[in-house]
């Protein structure tokens, strides 16, 4: 299953800690394939991360729930779950 998919399915801890696995396997996945043949510096990874190391990661995080008022401005669900998930999520992919 995608991990777009993962994340909609948050709801509760047990969905929470599927998608936070699936979301290091997909890390790891990552590592491997730059390991094996760089990504272009000005572009995302082969799996589409922006934020490579846990300093960016967490700055990404932080930023986008600053700039979303943790998501408000975007209509997300209100579940905490789903909410810390979106938070991880937006470590990968926030610039």
């Amino acid at each position: 299953m995608e991990l777009n998919d993962l994340l909609e399915k948050v709801e509760d801890e047990k969905s929470f800690l599927i998608f936070v696995k699936a979301l290091l396997n997909e890390r790891l996945e990552d590592i491997e394939l730059e390991r094996k043949n760089l990504s272009n510096p000005f572009n995302s990874s082969h799996k589409g991360w922006e934020n490579l190391s846990i300093e960016n990661f967490l700055e990404a995080s932080i930023a986008w729930a600053e700039d979303s008022n943790f998501g408000k401005s975007q209509n997300i669900k209100e579940n905490l779950w789903y909410k810390f998930a979106v938070f991880l999520y937006c470590g990968k992919i926030y610039e």
